[in-house]
């Protein structure tokens, strides 16, 4: 079993009162709600974990600001960012339990959640570039993927693009021997325990939010996450090394629960529906363009040494995490991940 990091009691059981109290309880513990204007007819909580200054975050303030206007403020999206209402650990939890109307979880958390076939995602060095990404969430796997989620009592709304994940630590960690050693974050994924394991290291299954805490506190030695993320959570401060690993994409799938969703009218639906659209498309522009800013800003730091992989290294890596994809295609079946190689090779084909 993989290394599991708990969250310090106070953090726990101010979420399991959260859990319990919902909106009623945040004053009370100390998380600021948003300013009071005329009473909307309906309201929608959309918790995150990330900053607001991320693609995601973002993604949800286009959203809020869309869904306002469209509706003349009769509905109110109220947006949670940073797990400011619940972490990694609960926030489905919290969804089930009616205490947020909307979530934007990463993929990675659907296979812990009674769906492996969301592991897909996870696997390392599945994917070249977004385009390759898009064709499998826009098209009939993808939508396939959306209605399974009915399966655990939740409505896929859409797809979002994080990036593509990099690798953080005190070292670099150009070949499977640099890993050997590190205790290495993860979200609570098989795929990625069994990734960290392939290529030596330790995994340890942490909560995004409590990362920075602890590669501070030597908890853990490194991490691996996208551009903006690594930035936003300051993790510069913490880490001496980066390398341009691009060994795995993060990505995110929109939420709500069929009780919430089904007790919507048909024009309102349509209406949130429309602006999810929107702004998950905007959420895409602007995750591909702030990757490019953050990849100059990582290399303008000047306590961080950054480094870029060859061909060779590369594949090397590759070579080591290829079990990583027999393991995932003999427990899922051949043909989710066959589909989604025809999908990735439909890319390249109409590319050339």
């Amino acid at each position: 079993m993989p290394h599991r990091v708990r969250p310090d009691r106070t953090r726990a059981l101010r979420r399991r009162l959260l859990l319990a109290s919902g909106l009623a309880g945040l004053t009370a513990m100390g998380v600021a709600a948003p300013a009071q204007a005329a009473r909307p007819e309906l309201l929608l909580r959309f918790s995150h974990v990330v900053a607001a200054g991320t693609p995601k975050g973002q993604m949800a303030l286009h959203f809020q600001r869309l869904v306002a206007q469209r509706s003349a403020g009769r509905i109110r999206v109220e947006v949670y960012p940073d797990s400011q209402l619940y972490g990694d650990e609960d926030e489905l939890e919290a969804l089930k339990l009616g205490a947020v109307e909307l979530l934007a979880p990463s993929l990675s958390k659907f296979g812990q959640a009674g769906l492996p076939e969301f592991e897909v995602f996870d696997l390392p060095f599945l994917f070249d570039d977004l385009a390759q990404v898009r064709r499998v969430t826009q098209g009939p796997v993808g939508r396939r993927l959306l209605e399974r989620l009915a399966h655990q009592q939740m409505v896929g709304l859409g797809f979002m693009d994080g990036s593509f994940k990099q690798m953080s630590a005190n070292r670099p960690l150009r070949a499977p021997a640099d890993f050997k050693g590190l205790r290495l974050r993860v979200q609570a994924s098989r795929v990625l325990v069994a990734q960290m394991r392939a290529l030596g290291a330790e995994p340890v299954v942490l909560p995004f939010g409590e990362t920075r805490r602890a590669l501070a506190r030597r908890v853990v030695d490194g991490a691996e996450n996208p551009l903006s993320n690594f930035l936003t959570q300051g993790l510069q401060a913490v880490q001496t090394d980066l390398t341009l690993t691009r060994h795995g994409y993060l990505g995110y799938a929109v939420v709500s629960h069929p009780r919430f969703w089904d007790s919507l009218s048909a024009a309102d639906r349509a209406l949130l529906r429309q602006a999810l659209a929107e702004s998950l498309a905007f959420g895409n522009r602007l995750s591909a363009e702030l990757d490019r800013q953050a990849l100059a800003q990582v290399l303008d730091l000047p306590r961080l040494r950054v480094h870029a992989l060859s061909l060779p290294e590369r594949a090397a890596l590759q070579r080591t995490a290829q079990a990583v994809q027999q393991n995932f295609e003999q427990r899922v079946g051949h043909g989710l991940l066959a589909e989604v190689r025809g999908a990735i090779a439909s890319t390249t084909a109409a590319e050339d």
